[in-house]
Parts: structure tokens; C-alpha cells; sequence
């Protein structure tokens, strides 16, 4: 089999999460073999794949990924952005793919959701050790708050958090009100997403990281928009006290994915 004919093939760990199982089913319309570790194989229609398809495999986490192995052309894993920088004061900051948020202020402070950005941090720092340290090609989206339909039977938080305007869910709210203590609330569909991941695993000259954002908002414009788009909920206003953003203070640019041809 010569090189052109090669069957792709993308390992996506966690494949019935709320991503995975959206990127599972972009690659497999994009003729890719899929090989995905989910905790329990005997839930596989949750993996966000047909089960008749004979280019997806589903294996177990945690069972020594024997099965998961092989020469995959990329392994699917998204890194979720919260960048949180105390020094951010003011209005009209633009950030690209160059900081981080500030670990040491929020393991100091420990205020609002400080253990994930946190953990997201340490995360992605220690795979590029290990990239570097092994001679392997690492490229990481990272995107925002991810909203829209996925396969998946369940929903990630952030979908919760956006959608708590309509349902009232004060807990959910109040996440996304720690959400925009960074400055704004920054949001990407799910299918951008995924088109994204696509895009940098299959574009030679990709390298390092890439920010993935389709809008920055704020609370209020959200709920306005809600409103008008769909009159027929009722944003719950009585969510919307205290001090909120009427504009972004801050925002997130994908100008780095979408100079390299990304639309």
C-alpha cells in the first residue's frame, strides 16, 4: 500500500465526552479509522459513533492501551482556554496563543473556578515536556466555552452554563458569572471546534498552539440575544444583578488558526 493510499487513522481518548464524541463523528465523515478509549466499551453507542461503522473501534481506559496503539496520523485531545491574569486591568486587551493564565496568583488565591484553569495549565505544559522530551510533533487547539449539539447523551457544562439564562439554574449561572470574571465570556461551536482540530492535524505547517474562539460576549449580550432570538423563552432576569459587563475587557484572538487558511 503506497503512502497516498494509507487509511488515516485518529485516536480520540474519551470518546462518549461531550467533544469527543462531536470530533469522533467529523472524522469519520472525513474517511478517518477512529480508534477511542471510553471507560466502558459496553456503552460504545455512547461514543458518539455509529456502531455499524467497521472504522471505528472502541477500547477500554485504563486496560494498558494496547488496543489503542498503532500509528495514528493524530490523537484528538482539547485543552479548554481560561485565561486568568491578574494584571489584566482595563479595557481592550487582545491575547493570543502566547500567555497562560498565572497558576501561582490562583493557587495563591484559590477564588472563583481557580483549580481548572490551573489543572488545564499543568496539563498541557507537562505534554509538551513529553513531546519534546520524546522527538514528537505536538499540536494543541485550545479551545473556549464550547456550545451546540453534540452526539453525545450528555452535555458538558458549559452548554448547562450558557443555557442557564432559559432554565434558571442559579448554580449553572453562577459558573458562568466566574467565567467572566476573566474579562469576557468567550464562546466556539462545537463544529468550529472540531473543524479546527481537523484543519491543524491535516495542515503540514501547523506548530505549537492554536486558540480557538468564535466570539467574545459578555453575559448581558448574551441574554439580549436570547431575547430577541428567541422571544418565545424567557431569559430569566432576575439572574442578572450585581456587576456585570456591559462590553469585553478582554479578547481572545484566533488570528494565528485562521492566518493559516481556517475560516
Amino acid at each position: 500500500m503506497s503512502a497516498g493510499d494509507r487509511k488515516k487513522t485518529a485516536c480520540v481518548t474519551g470518546g462518549n465526552g461531550y467533544i469527543a464524541s462531536a470530533l469522533i463523528k467529523v472524522l469519520l465523515e472525513n474517511g478517518y479509522a477512529v480508534k477511542t478509549t471510553v471507560r466502558n466499551p459496553e456503552r460504545a453507542d455512547r461514543a458518539g459513533r455509529p456502531r455499524d461503522s467497521e472504522r471505528a473501534e472502541v477500547v477500554r481506559e485504563g486496560g494498558g492501551g494496547g488496543e489503542a496503539r498503532g500509528p495514528p496520523d493524530f490523537v484528538g485531545g482539547l485543552c479548554v482556554v481560561t485565561l486568568v491574569r491578574p494584571e489584566l486591568q482595563g479595557d481592550g486587551h487582545v491575547l493570543d496563543e502566547e500567555p497562560w493564565s498565572d497558576v501561582e496568583y490562583l493557587t495563591g488565591t484559590k477564588s472563583g473556578l481557580w483549580a481548572y484553569p490551573v489543572s488545564k495549565v499543568l496539563l498541557e505544559k507537562a505534554a509538551s515536556r513529553f513531546a519534546a522530551e520524546h522527538g514528537i510533533s505536538l499540536v494543541t487547539v485550545c479551545p473556549v466555552v464550547t456550545v451546540g449539539t453534540a452526539p453525545a447523551r450528555s452535555a458538558r457544562p458549559s452548554v448547562l452554563n450558557c443555557l442557564s439564562l432559559l432554565s434558571g439554574d442559579e448554580a449553572a449561572f453562577g459558573a458562568l458569572r466566574a467565567m467572566e470574571l476573566s474579562g469576557m465570556l468567550a464562546l466556539v461551536h462545537v463544529e468550529d471546534l472540531c473543524r479546527a482540530e481537523l484543519f491543524v492535524a491535516e495542515e503540514a505547517a501547523a506548530a505549537g498552539r492554536y486558540l480557538c474562539c468564535g466570539l467574545n460576549t459578555t453575559i448581558l449580550e448574551l441574554a439580549r440575544f436570547l431575547t430577541e432570538k428567541y422571544p418565545q423563552y424567557t431569559v430569566k432576569t432576575n439572574l442578572l444583578f450585581g456587576e456585570l459587563l456591559e462590553k469585553p475587557r478582554v479578547c481572545l484572538s484566533s488570528a494565528k488558526l485562521v492566518g493559516e487558511g481556517f475560516d
